[in-house]
């Protein structure tokens, strides 16, 4: 949500913003909003010199009648002012209604750092981590070696559940939560505080977080209830602290949280028919801080730093993409996608996504921060992917594969799995000798 004072000081900065973003659309937003906030001002300022008259005249016939002088001109008057009152208290409401509902639509100040583009054909690569992973053979895809492994059953869901769900099964399951266990360990160990959040919302504390016209047919609802499943744990988080007064002394709040997400993914991408790439139901790890704003940007090198440190002890090559202007979502002022190599279709694919909010989401949510002087001021908050399970298995299953159809398990998640080294398709007897049954 957008600072009014913003547009109010500087409407011209607002608008070469929402230019560099290409919404030209919302140009006129900005003059509409500037009417409105101008109008809205003129009937409070009307509205408290009615209540002021109100209280002065009150005053007056309480001193006529004290005095037993006649009063009913001003008692006359007196009865006239409470529907004034409310009249203009009910044009105000309609219009903070309207500055409201447009202030969510403007988008956040960029950081100047933002490349200027259109759409994501024009995001910027800004560092490559690792050499991409080269195949003497030609690399299957993660569904044929899953399948083929006996370790997921894509079928079988499709049955009970349809597409964009899945069954994972026995190492496959076990390399699914070693990835969750290494990454809230390395997150903790980084001074993140795990916290397992609730896995549904109420409506205002999604809208907190994002663009809920926006977010609504991403997530499901459930029915007769003000309750909507998460979408990923930042919401959560985040929603953690709806409409609360942080004391500026536990700055940084910096969290990690691990939840199921659910997503109805409906749009151009779809859901895949098979497979753990794109899902309804996935597994995440997430990062979220909320932070002074003087410090939001050293803090969002941090977190993209560990997720390139994680992707790094995983063995995976991986780059950094920047969002380019165009592409980035209004409520964020920068952004990045993690990126990882796929030796299948010699192209990266994204597993992870960090943003730098500013102050709009605790604009939006209420957080507020109590300084050290008593005064409140608003925090700066982000987020990023630690691990999205599926995602990252997928990439393990591609980069690590061999000529003879097994998976090799990256050394770091070997602890996790009980010394577990290569997935082939006598898993269960090595699991058994592993597990000593």
């Amino acid at each position: 949500m957008f600072d009014i004072r913003l547009i109010r000081e500087n409407a011209k900065l607002v608008k070469e913003n929402i230019k560099k973003k290409y919404e030209d659309d919302k140009l006129a937003l900005v003059d509409e909003l500037i009417e409105k906030d101008l109008l809205w001002r003129n009937i409070k300022s009307k509205t408290d010199d009615l209540r002021h008259e109100r209280n002065a005249i009150s005053a007056q016939i309480n001193k006529l009648k004290k005095e037993k002088k006649d009063a009913s001109d001003l008692i006359a008057k007196a009865k006239e002012i409470p529907g004034k009152i409310e009249k203009s208290d009910k044009e105000a409401d309609a219009l903070k209604s309207r500055i409201d509902d447009i202030l969510k639509t403007i988008p956040n100040i960029i950081h100047e750092s933002v490349p200027i583009g259109k759409n994501d054909s024009e995001n910027v690569v800004r560092e490559v981590l690792g050499e991409p992973t080269k195949l003497a053979f030609e690399p299957k895809s993660h569904v044929e070696l899953c399948e083929k492994l006996g370790i997921a059953d894509f079928d079988a869901s499709s049955r009970v559940a349809g597409n964009g769900f899945f069954y994972l099964k026995g190492a496959l399951s076990l390399l699914n939560q070693a990835l969750i266990r290494f990454s809230i360990d390395f997150m903790v160990s980084k001074g993140y505080t795990f916290v397992e959040p609730p896995l549904m919302l109420r409506q205002n504390i999604v809208d907190g977080t994002v663009d809920f016209n926006f977010f609504k047919d991403m997530v499901y609802k459930i029915e007769n209830e003000d309750l909507y499943l998460i979408g990923t744990s930042e919401h959560a988080l985040i929603g953690m602290f709806n409409s609360q007064i942080i004391d500026e002394s536990e700055l940084p709040l910096k969290l990690c949280g691990y939840s199921q997400c659910f997503r109805k993914e409906i749009g151009s991408h779809g859901i895949d028919e098979k497979g753990l790439f794109r899902t309804h139901q996935f597994n995440k790890v997430e990062q979220v801080v909320i932070c002074k704003p003087e410090a939001s940007y050293d803090l969002y090198d941090e977190l993209m730093n560990n997720s390139k440190e994680i992707y790094k002890a995983l063995g995976l090559p991986a780059r950094v993409l920047e969002s380019c202007s165009g592409d980035l979502g209004d409520l964020k002022a920068k952004g990045a996608d993690l990126e990882v190599f796929s030796p299948r279709s010699k192209s990266y694919f994204e597993v992870g996504s960090c943003s730098n909010l500013t102050d709009a989401q605790a604009r939006r949510s209420n957080i507020r921060i109590r300084a050290r002087d008593g005064s409140l001021f608003l925090p700066h908050t982000l987020n990023n992917t630690a691990v999205a399970t599926s995602r990252a298995m997928v990439a393990i299953i591609e980069n690590f594969q061999t000529e003879k159809g097994t998976v090799i398990v990256p050394e770091i998640l070997r602890p996790y799995m009980h010394g577990l080294k290569e997935i082939t398709a006598d898993w269960k007897e090595d699991l058994k000798k592993l597990y000593n049954i």
